[in-house]
């Protein structure tokens, strides 16, 4: 597994790469745009030059973009809706611009549709989506798996599974799974056993050669509490244990594990360092 964490792009995205090293990340995620705003500035196209050369200088791989907090491709509210396609088709032509293989989204919430309508409504707007960002953007999108928190898709692998199966386009989708979001959303992490049985659903739901990411977050609250209420690595109600099998775990290797945690990049470097320690030989 290659270890990282969400790095800052203050001052530009060029300077992403330089903050991974500076904390010792071996891969990385960011944003490419201001998460909490619809409208963003372009990227300039010397800023994405610049990107590339300080990633090729820097080593740092594979690198994800998340996508923006405010986007819900299930939403309920045709306003809503339409702010959120046009922003996620932004995010998918940034991250081709700066050759970012992956963007990570969460599955929508329904808002009160139920789960079957929330799931129609969603992959319906992801292929808009998609149709709309170009055929020659690859960008492939990761579902990340969630705590199921409200009216949140995608704490079930089976949600993900759906999405894929009633999408045109199956082969632009794949999976990021998150530690803290499978322990609150019920999967038992906390053991060989119950790490080993997580593994094997979402195998059997999605198919592990979709699934191209994780995020490393222990959780603040237990397992199926709902709540996505993220912890430092080793200090929730994951420990350490859990961490040890995934950078061991030889189906992992060279997928991005990426720290999300409340430390923050302060701490981040610890954290990445603890994580190296656990690796065997």
């Amino acid at each position: 597994m290659r270890l990282g964490a969400h790095v800052s792009t203050a001052g530009g995205v060029d300077k992403a790469p330089g903050n991974a090293e500076t904390i010792g990340a071996e891969s990385m995620q960011v944003f490419t745009r201001n998460q909490n705003r619809w409208v963003s500035k372009p990227i300039a196209a010397e800023s994405a030059a610049r990107y590339r050369e300080e990633l090729q200088r820097s080593g740092v791989s594979p690198v994800l973009a998340h996508d923006s907090y405010l986007v819900n491709l299930a939403s309920t509210n045709p306003e809503m809706l339409e702010k959120s396609v046009v922003a996620f088709v932004d995010e998918l032509a940034r991250a081709q611009l700066l050759e970012i293989p992956y963007l990570v989204t969460h599955p929508g919430s329904h808002l009160g549709a139920g789960v079957s309508e929330g799931l129609r409504a969603f992959t319906a707007a992801l292929d808009r989506c998609l149709e709309l960002a170009g055929g020659d953007n690859r960008v492939m999108v990761l579902l990340e798996t969630t705590a199921g928190q409200g009216t949140n898709l995608g704490a079930e692998p089976s949600h993900l599974r759906d999405i894929i199966a009633g999408s045109g386009y199956p082969d632009r989708l794949g999976m990021c799974a998150d530690t803290c979001h499978l322990l609150a959303a019920g999967f038992d992490l906390t053991c060989r056993e119950g790490y080993e049985a997580t593994v094997e659903e979402l195998a059997s739901a999605v198919g592990l050669d979709r699934l191209r990411a994780w995020h490393l977050n222990d959780s603040k609250k237990g397992r199926g509490s709902k709540v996505d209420r993220h912890a430092d690595i080793g200090e929730g109600e994951l420990g350490l244990e859990p961490f040890r099998w995934l950078v061991n775990d030889p189906r992992w290797t060279d997928l991005a594990g990426c720290l999300e945690t409340p430390a923050g990049p302060e701490k981040w470097a610890a954290q990445l360092t603890l994580l190296k320690g656990m690796r065997a030989g």
